[in-house]
């Protein structure tokens, strides 16, 4: 099937061929024709399926078949600033030989440039929650005329917190307007939440729910955690890795990563909630750029971390969400590129790995790591004390504490 086939508008299939866009994807080739024909939508694909392109390129089709008015017709909300970007700028690509306008508003960063952008012309407006209310509790955008609200990622807006401020904003909205959510992974929350908010939804799972993408080639270390930050450096060395993504389960976790990471020689920086959105994008554009070798994150960028080809994903520690497990690894294997995704995991922390497997219905199997075993008291089965720092520089020199005695009798 075409894109020709869905009944896009003549502009857009140009635009599409101009980007070489071939096919449309399975999510697109299902969600598209339900999204055209006004119906709410509550679709889950796997993350790098193109599930972006579902809604935005109705969106803008709907746009270009009637007079263009200065009004926000469509709502795009998403739980995180990254994400946001993300999106905006597929608005901008798929809608770059329109007169459609689209703006980005998120918090971390001053208003008045995103007021400015909203005053010259907004048709589209992709925001996260807390900016989102901001602008309408002080009256400073007008929603009357919309048609369309997108949740993108709603597990994750759920997860993050975000409900109290997603009923607020709701109460704001017409009541008559058209719904979809879209998201990777679907939970019970998500489901309670769609059936006060969606006026008989079509459902369309493209895939098993909750489900990693094939061509994601997943391997579980089991090593101790004093041994991990040691051991990401080694493989990106060793393996001469040019672009690796890591993620930590704290920020605090994430700067000591990158501060580790540099002492080993490995270029590495650190995003997180508690850098400014500049300093966050500055360290991304790095990244894509080839210019820093590691870019250590928390689940803040998990969803809205779009690098083309990224090859490495690297789970320092396992997410205490399972869900979050398959967004973090879906950051590689994207668009039918193979990746792999790594996942160190301490004895700690098997627990989390027995989540992940019941909610992908997988078996893993833990290896080991030549010079990176975990320690084992050989008569109990249970994890030995740690050497002194004392005793692993001797190691380190090639001596034991045998030969050292030697050497002082000498």
């Amino acid at each position: 099937m075409s894109f020709s086939a869905l009944g896009l508008h003549p502009t857009l299939l140009a635009t599409l061929e101009s980007l070489q866009y071939q096919q449309p994807t399975d999510i697109q080739r299902e969600a598209i024709p339900e999204v055209l024909a006004n119906h709410d939508v509550m679709a889950g694909a796997q993350t790098g399926t193109g599930k972006t392109a579902s809604f935005v390129l109705p969106l803008i089709h709907r746009l270009l078949s009637a007079p263009l008015e200065n009004q926000i017709h469509g709502l795009i909300l998403t739980p995180t600033r990254e994400l946001a970007q993300q999106v905006h700028q597929s608005v901008l690509r798929y809608a770059q030989d329109t007169e459609v306008k689209s703006v980005v508003a998120y918090g971390g960063a001053s208003i008045n440039p995103q007021l400015s952008a909203l005053q010259a012309g907004c048709h589209i407006l992709v925001a996260t929650p807390g900016r989102l209310l901001e602008l309408l509790m002080k009256g400073l955008i007008d929603v009357s005329q919309l048609h369309t609200l997108v949740l993108d990622e709603a597990d994750r807006m759920l997860d993050m917190g975000f409900i109290i401020d997603i009923q607020r904003i709701l109460k704001k909205l017409p009541n008559e307007k058209q719904t979809l959510f879209f998201s990777a992974t679907f939970n019970d929350e998500v489901f309670t939440l769609s059936k006060s908010l969606l006026r008989q939804p079509k459902l369309i799972e493209v895939s098993q729910r909750n489900t990693r993408v094939d061509k994601i080639e997943q391997r579980i270390y089991s090593l101790d955690k004093d041994k991990k930050s040691a051991f990401i450096s080694y493989l990106i060395g060793s393996k001469n890795w040019q672009q690796v993504l890591i993620f930590t389960r704290t920020k605090q976790g994430a700067d000591e990563l990158a501060k580790e990471m540099l002492k080993d020689g490995i270029k590495a920086q650190a995003i997180h909630g508690d850098k400014s959105q500049g300093a966050r994008d500055k360290a991304l554009q790095a990244f894509k750029n080839g210019e820093v070798r590691a870019l250590v994150a928390t689940d803040v960028a998990a969803r809205g971390l779009d690098i083309e080809a990224l090859g490495y994903v690297i789970n320092h520690e396992l997410p205490y969400n399972a869900e979050d497990y398959i967004h973090r690894i879906g950051r590689t294997g994207r668009a039918g590129e193979a990746g792999l995704a790594i996942s160190l995991v301490c004895e700690k922390e098997r627990y989390l790995l027995t989540d992940i497997e019941k909610l992908l219905d997988e078996s893993f199997i833990c290896q080991w790591y030549p010079g990176f075993e975990p320690r084992q008291d050989q008569q109990t089965g249970k994890p030995s004390r740690a050497p002194s720092k004392k005793t692993l520089r001797a190691k380190a020199l090639g001596q034991s504490r045998g030969n050292k005695h030697k050497n002082r009798r000498r």
